[in-house]
């Protein structure tokens, strides 16, 4: 269970810098085609590890229909929204909106898996949506209007919590990393389809020939996008949906971190209030809270026995 924990953080760096990276890449690549290259190059990195590992084989005939119903999610709506949700808002906004993934992941955990509910949880909600609120509304140090960007944004972070719950609901015959890389190369083949419906000019690939982008892209396909949802996706399967998404609490940190190192914005106070709104309803939402006085009463009363 530590090693899953240590990798679980490893990925959060990484998907807090990805957030940056996108920022950038989307700047000189259009962000369908991008995502559709950046996507395809994943999927086909996770399948090489997958054959390493020697867990590589042909999905049977019902997990097909599997992988591309949880691919709309996970990949080809979560990354498409990201895209271009990121390229009209900034790296920071766009961070803490993503940073109540969490609250999400519990949320829809409830609805379709029927966790349990209490109170704490949903004050937990309550004031995760007022971190958003606070970060999206006056995020530039003055109230402005929701900008599209932001409800992009949110939109891939809802998505992608809905495909959480869907990965842990995968029959066991199929392993959680494999089935990462065939809804990486399906979804990124369905994103450069719908860029090129779009009009969007193929050679504008060749942008990424520049070594500074280069370097950029081949960290956010190779690690962020391929090592990260294949480990990330492997321990939803191991340690649930909800705990798994605690861990993107330390993802909404890094990335406004990075944000401000790599592109050089500026954290106001109001993205502050808005981070610690959103730490504390993720903190209650998840049911980490709860958790710890559990395990508090539980050694409690083993000192009385």
């Amino acid at each position: 269970m530590i090693r899953i924990y240590t990798l679980l953080l490893f990925v959060m760096l990484l998907w807090g810098m990805n957030v940056s990276a996108i920022k950038v890449l989307v700047g000189a690549v259009d962000p369908l085609l991008l995502q559709g290259f950046r996507v395809m190059i994943a999927g086909i990195a996770v399948l090489l590890i997958c054959a390493g590992l020697g867990i590589f084989r042909l999905p049977k005939k019902h997990e097909w229909l599997t992988i591309a119903f949880i691919a709309i999610f996970n990949v080809i709506l979560h990354h498409s929204f990201l895209a271009v949700g990121l390229e009209r808002t900034s790296g920071i906004n766009g961070s803490l909106i993503l940073g109540m993934n969490p609250l999400i992941t519990a949320m829809l955990a409830f609805l379709i898996l029927h966790q349990r509910m209490s109170w704490l949880r949903v004050a937990g909600f309550i004031l995760g949506f007022g971190g958003v609120v606070v970060t999206t509304l006056t995020g530039s140090g003055e109230l402005t209007g929701l900008s599209l960007g932001d409800i992009f944004v949110f939109l891939g972070m809802f998505v992608q919590g809905l495909s959480f719950i869907l990965i842990s609901k995968l029959k066991p015959t199929l392993d959680a990393r494999l089935a990462t890389g065939y809804m990486l190369v399906f979804g990124a083949a369905v994103i450069f389809l719908t860029s090129q419906g779009f009009g969007s000019d193929i050679q504008d690939i060749t942008r990424l020939f520049d070594w500074q982008l280069a370097g950029v892209f081949l960290f956010s396909a190779i690690l962020a996008t391929a090592f990260g949802h294949m480990t990330y996706n492997y321990a939803i399967k191991k340690v649930g949906p909800a705990e798994s998404a605690i861990f993107l609490n330390l993802n909404t940190l890094f990335a406004v971190t990075a944000a401000a190192v790599f592109l050089n914005e500026t954290i106001t106070l109001y993205h502050t209030a808005g981070f610690i709104l959103i730490l504390t309803g993720v903190f209650l939402g998840t049911g980490a809270l709860e958790h710890l006085i559990w395990k508090r009463k539980m050694r409690t009363e083993r000192k009385t026995w």
